[in-house]
């Protein structure tokens, strides 16, 4: 079997790959992005947030449609109200098993293999147990992979 190179882009014109020259890519991509907490309280790693205005964002809650379209999860340890922050949108979120209590209400950080819906009943938590209330939105936000990793896998809400 012939050996092929890849074809790239030298000087904005397609080229097979140089000789000496190698091919070097991320074996995964997590998109981040800075926003504005534009809510009045500070959010923790993991908090769900959803886009309030251009460049904001606020807590998110399953109890009403412009607060369910979750953006993704705080990726900083704490972002102050009126601070700007890291928001990451998908891969995989790792934090501290404490970390993680305060973001679900559960002890022992998260539980590998569950499913993680943003919660109707509190701004800014995740659960396990989906909103079952009418007027609610059911909305997973990821699956656990560990007690401290949770894979960022957002879905369309669906109203109750």
């Amino acid at each position: 079997m012939p050996l092929r190179k890849p074809l790239v882009l030298v000087n904005g014109r397609m080229a097979q790959l140089p000789a000496g020259d190698t091919l070097d890519a991320a074996a995964s991509e997590v998109d981040v992005v800075s926003l504005t907490n534009g809510g009045g309280v500070s959010g923790t790693i993991g908090t769900p947030v959803y886009i309030s205005l251009a460049n904001t964002f606020q807590l998110a809650r399953a109890n009403a449609l412009g607060t369910t379209e979750v953006f993704g999860l705080i990726r900083d340890s704490a972002i102050a109200a009126a601070a700007i922050g890291t928001i990451q949108t998908d891969g995989f979120l790792t934090a501290t098993t404490a970390e993680w209590d305060v973001i679900t209400g559960q002890t022992g950080g998260l539980t590998p293999g569950s499913i993680y819906f943003l919660s109707g009943a509190t701004a800014g938590r995740l659960t396990t147990t989906a909103p079952t209330s009418s007027g609610q939105f059911v909305l997973r936000v990821g699956q656990a992979i560990s007690t401290t990793a949770l894979e960022i896998s957002r879905h369309q809400p669906i109203e109750l």
